[in-house]
């Protein structure tokens, strides 16, 4: 397939996937796991996809340095220098920010889009026409795009944009002028942001040139700009990591929503539609995956239900699991771990976390 030479992609793979314990493992997180047992990873996916848009050497990991040879193992061929790593976790403001030196060094023409590696899209095709329409306007604007899914329920674990159903950008109506960004409401507030009609769901996914970003992060995160402006002669040659080392220490760790597009006038929506999940948590794992006539969701091939409903059950191939009378529960056996938690309680297993690094140590973890 022919792509544009100036088009470029950033895939952030540097999370940890905690709300996915006990398979996301802080060795092995969730970008890296075959979660729906397609026998790809996460992360293999989002690489794949991405080659439909842009030159497959135009594609960039973002990844915490302890993740760089997993990166190189799951995606074969991606060259070393595509594989940038953080030397810790700053949120997604810096992440960006390293590509973006590191791009500019190489095409100043660029135009980009910024995922996450562990999300799931059902609709690929769509997906491409989504992006592609979002690049051409972001190559001939100098405005600052995101991805806004059409919500389907009052889902309480995704931010939201509010955006202007009349003001959308001339040469393509498709895109709407941003009104707000919010954080995870409450379920009444969900439930209301879903009666007004103008609300989506936050996918996490920009597109953007070079030259607009990089304007915007001059403008509202300078220090970080200028943290990594201050290096560009050392971007693409051997002093490169040792700059990047450096330039982390004094960046504070902030979000691209919150330093950047919360407060950009230039900030437009692409209300959308392509089987979008983040699949961040066990639920929404359950929600995309297969079923059985309980509307059990198992991964393992030796595991017999008996009086079961609505659970989501993984467990290795090699364990038998014998399971009675259990519904609506969250069942995860992974390496030294057996996780069984109601799925309605799925928000407490970022707390038994905190509880077994105190109570029985990282190996855990």
């Amino acid at each position: 397939m022919q792509t544009d030479k100036n088009n470029y992609c950033v895939i952030m793979a540097g999370g940890i996937g905690s709300r996915f314990w006990p398979m996301s493992r802080m060795d092995k997180p969730k970008q890296f796991l075959d979660v729906l047992g397609t026998g790809e990873s996460l992360i293999q996916m989002t690489y794949n996809r991405f080659k439909n848009i842009c030159p497959v050497d135009n594609i960039y990991i973002v990844t915490n340095k302890i993740y760089k040879d997993q990166v190189k193992q799951q995606l074969k061929g991606i060259k070393d220098d595509r594989i940038l790593c953080e030397p810790a976790r700053r949120n997604t403001a810096p992440c960006i920010a390293f590509a973006n030196f590191k791009i500019l060094k190489e095409n100043p023409s660029a135009n980009i889009i910024v995922a996450p590696s562990d999300h799931l899209i059902l609709k690929e095709d769509k997906f491409c026409e989504v992006v592609n329409e979002a690049l051409k306007a972001a190559k001939e604007n100098e405005i600052l795009i995101t991805l806004g899914i059409k919500p389907s329920y009052p889902n309480t674990g995704y931010g939201y944009i509010q955006y202007d159903k009349v003001d959308g950008l001339a040469s393509d109506n498709n895109l709407k002028k941003v009104k707000l960004f919010t954080e995870k409401p409450d379920l009444a507030m969900a439930e209301k942001f879903i009666q007004s009609g103008d609300f989506l769901w936050n996918a996490g996914i920009f597109i953007w040139s070079l030259k607009a970003i990089n304007n915007a992060l001059q403008q509202y995160l300078p220090d970080i700009y200028n943290a990594f402006n201050e290096g560009l002669q050392f971007f693409n040659t051997d002093n490169e990591q040792d700059f990047i080392n450096e330039a982390y220490t004094s960046s504070q760790s902030i979000s691209i929503d919150y330093g950047v597009m919360e407060k950009a006038t230039n900030v437009y929506v692409m209300p959308s539609d392509f089987g979008w999940s983040d699949v961040g948590t066990w639920k929404a794992l359950y929600d995309v995956r297969e079923k059985d006539s309980q509307s059990n969701s198992v991964k393992g091939k030796n595991v017999m239900l008996y009086s079961s409903r609505e659970n989501i059950i993984t467990v290795d191939d090699n364990k038998l699991a014998v399971i009675q009378g259990l519904n609506d529960y969250i069942v995860v056996d992974s390496q030294n771990v057996l996780l069984i938690c109601k799925k309605s309680e799925e928000q407490r297993i970022k707390q038994f976390l905190t509880d077994v690094e105190v109570q029985k140590g990282k190996e855990y973890l």
